[in-house]
């Protein structure tokens, strides 16, 4: 099938690749000629596990393409994906502007049937706007509207896509609905549903799936904060709670607090919709309180050990991205953390694996960034653990020890057994969790 995505931010990238090895021919469009170039020449824009491997097979076979061009896009295509950014407004709700600006762009250069397809992630009645838009300049034969939300999880994107638990399409029309059908039904052959349904249920079940998952984070850092307070270890309690077949094992790992490019703004345009209809959203008020409040712990644990006497302190932080195997630091809690500490202390050094280089556009000469997890420990006084990287969990804790001058042992993602900490002679500290 012939397909164009248009937008090559992170869905739009990992969808048009991950349709291309399914053998489609995929047009990338981007307005962003610099990028356009690097997709050209075989250089990825974002790290994401697995990629590189079949954007590099699909380039050299042909059948991924980029470009300026979104006429010549469309032209060649019958099915277009928009994959662009849809950022919170000031209010919470989510921007539009881009999803409608192209859905007038191609309401003028249509001349033949095309499926418009919203894969960004967009509030309920979007596929309407977008219809809208369009209906502005063609007539109602020339094309259908269709919602299909994104189920992508950063760091295990490839395979998500490729072998999905469901797809939810929206849509009213027949002839959009055989064609969605067509293009999916390699990623389905083990037998996963493909759910059809109308427009507004589709936009609805993005926004309820990731506010749900993020509830259960909130709620888990809540229970977390509790066993603190009474002295529970809430390793324990969430093993005594995934084992209930209602409830299951995942996201029930407290921490502190969620990030990335969905759950925080997904969870705002949600509430933000419910505020619209009037309609008061209680329990997702909470989770975005919850993780406010959470994302400010590992500087208050910090600062009460030092009584609040950080300023000629130097802090190490291992993990800068909002969770492991992505460069994506939007929303991430150690960015909340050093924007705490920035003008309060003598030194952060900071090691990630993959972000760095975001980390660095962001915050320039004002950190230290480290050549390695070690490296961030020279003259250090505590460090802090924030994103629970593979390469953190088996450190050389003697090597460790002798480094951070004070002791502290900040984890705020429980990779580390408390009681081998104290062993070790760390003043540790962690999510939960007693330290004897």
């Amino acid at each position: 099938m012939n397909i164009a995505v248009v937008g090559t931010g992170y869905v739009g990238l990992v969808s048009g690749t991950c349709f291309a090895e399914t053998g489609n021919n995929v047009i990338c469009v981007d307005i962003d000629q610099a990028k356009v170039k690097k997709l050209s020449n075989g250089e990825l824009t974002i790290y994401e596990p697995g990629l590189e491997v079949i954007f590099e097979r699909n380039v050299k076979a042909g059948r991924l393409h980029f470009t300026t061009e979104l006429k010549d896009a469309v032209d060649k295509s019958d099915i277009i994906f928009l994959a662009l950014p849809t950022p919170p407004g000031a209010d919470g709700s989510a921007d539009l502007k881009y999803i409608l600006g192209v859905a007038d762009d191609l309401s003028k250069i249509i001349t033949e049937y095309k499926v418009i397809v919203d894969k960004s992630t967009v509030p309920v009645g979007t596929a309407e706007k977008v219809h809208a838009a369009l209906a502005a300049n063609l007539s109602e034969g020339l094309f259908d509207v269709v919602s299909n939300p994104e189920f992508l999880r950063e760091g295990v994107a490839v395979d998500d896509f490729l072998k999905p638990d469901r797809i939810v399409i929206g849509t009213s029309s027949d002839r959009a609905k055989a064609q969605m059908e067509k293009l999916y039904k390699p990623f389905v052959r083990q037998g996963n549903p493909i759910y059809f349904m109308d427009e507004r249920s589709a936009e609805m079940t993005k926004y309820a799936a990731n506010s749900y998952l993020a509830a259960r984070i909130s709620f888990m850092n809540e229970i977390a904060n509790l066993c603190d307070i009474v002295g529970a270890n809430v390793d324990m309690v969430r093993l005594g709670m995934g084992s209930d077949s209602r409830i299951g094992k995942r996201f029930l790992f407290p921490g502190v607090g969620y990030g990335g490019s969905c759950f925080p703004k997904d969870v705002q345009a949600l509430a933000k919709t419910a505020d619209d209809n009037d309609y008061d959203f209680k329990i997702l008020k909470s989770v975005m309180n919850v993780n406010r409040l959470q994302k400010d712990i590992a500087f208050k644990r910090l600062s009460d050990f030092y009584k609040g006497d950080l300023a000629d302190k130097t802090v190490a932080i291992w993990g800068l991205a909002f969770k492991p195997n992505t460069d994506d630091i939007r929303e991430a809690p150690a960015l909340y953390l050093i924007d705490q500490l920035i003008d309060n202390v003598k030194e952060i050094r900071v090691f990630d694996p993959e972000a760095m280089e975001n980390v660095f556009a962001r915050y320039g000469d004002k950190l230290y960034y480290a050549k390695n997890q070690y490296d961030t420990l020279d003259g250090a006084d505590s460090l802090l653990i924030m994103t629970e990287w593979g390469v953190f969990r088996n450190p050389d804790f003697d090597f460790i020890k002798t480094q951070i001058k004070d002791g502290f042992l900040f984890d705020g993602r429980n990779l580390y057994d408390p009681i081998e900490m104290i062993e070790y002679g760390f003043k540790y500290s962690s999510i939960g969790r007693p330290a004897e």
